[in-house]
C-alpha cells in the first residue's frame, strides 16, 4: 500500500468519526485533496484511490495539471487569485474559493461571460483577522454579497476561511462556528435568490473540528500527500 493510500484511509476514518460525533451524514462532507506543489504522479495515485476532487493554490499548476490529466475531475482554485490570472480558470475549475474583492468578482463575471458559463464562487472571509491572510472581514461580507448578487455569471455558493495555524485544533472551533453562523444569518436575510450551501473550512490540522462545526468542504494536503518541498 502506498503512503498516499494509507494516508487517505486514515483521513477517511477521521472524517467518518467526526461526522458520527456531530450527527452528520458522511455524504455532507467533500474531501478536497490539495495537490499544490505535488507531481502529477501523486495526483494519479490519489485518483487510483478514488479521489476525484482536487484543490490548487496557483493558476499555473491548475493549467499544467489539467493539460496533462484529461480525465474528468473537479478542480478547485483555493489560493489567492490575481485578476490577470482569472482568464485561465473558466472551463478548468468548478469553483473558486478565494473571492474577496469587487474587482476580482467583476473579472470572474467578465471571463465567465466570455465562456458562456456560470462560475460557482465562495467568498473568502478572514474570520480571525490575521494580517498575513486575505479575505473579507466578517462584518463586510453581507454588503459584498449585495454588491455581486446580480452578476449573471457568478453563483455565490457559500463562504471559505483559512483558520490560524495551530497545534491545538480546538482553538479554531470559534472561527468555524462564526463562519457557519455568518452563512446562516445571510441566508436568513434572503439577499440571494438561492441559499448558500457551502462552507469550505478545515485543513490537515483541524478538519475534524471543522466538520463538527458544519464544514461541507475540507481542504487536506499534507495529511494526504505528505510534507511539501517548496524548494523544487
Amino acid at each position: 500500500m502506498s503512503m498516499i493510500e494509507e494516508n487517505l484511509k486514515e483521513v477517511e476514518k477521521r472524517i467518518q468519526k467526526a461526522c458520527e460525533r456531530s450527527g452528520r451524514d458522511r455524504s455532507e462532507v467533500t474531501l478536497i485533496a490539495v495537490s499544490k506543489t505535488k507531481p502529477v504522479s501523486d495526483v494519479r495515485e490519489a485518483m487510483r484511490c478514488g479521489i476525484t476532487v482536487f484543490g490548487e493554490n496557483k493558476v499555473q499548476e491548475i493549467k499544467d495539471k489539467t493539460e496533462e490529466i484529461t480525465e474528468k475531475l473537479d478542480w478547485h482554485m483555493i489560493g489567492h487569485l490575481q485578476t490577470n490570472k482569472v482568464k485561465y480558470l473558466p472551463g478548468r475549475v468548478c469553483m473558486i474559493h478565494s473571492v474577496d474583492n469587487i474587482k476580482l468578482a467583476e473579472e470572474i463575471e467578465k471571463q465567465a461571460a466570455k465562456h458562456e458559463l456560470v462560475m460557482d464562487i465562495l467568498c473568502e472571509v478572514n474570520v480571525a483577522e490575521e494580517d498575513s491572510k486575505f479575505g473579507l472581514k466578517v462584518e463586510n461580507v453581507p454588503d459584498f454579497i449585495r454588491d455581486i448578487k446580480d452578476f449573471e455569471h457568478i453563483n455565490v455558493r457559500g463562504l471559505m476561511t483559512i483558520a490560524p495555524y495551530t497545534d491545538d485544533p480546538e482553538s479554531n472551533r470559534k472561527y468555524f462556528a462564526t463562519l457557519r453562523k455568518l452563512m446562516n444569518d445571510i441566508n436568513d436575510t434572503g439577499i440571494l435568490k438561492n441559499r448558500m450551501d457551502v462552507l469550505s473550512m478545515g485543513m490537515t490540522g483541524d478538519y475534524e473540528v471543522a466538520i463538527e462545526e458544519g464544514a461541507t468542504f475540507i481542504r487536506v494536503g499534507t495529511g494526504i500527500f505528505g510534507e511539501r518541498n517548496y524548494n523544487i
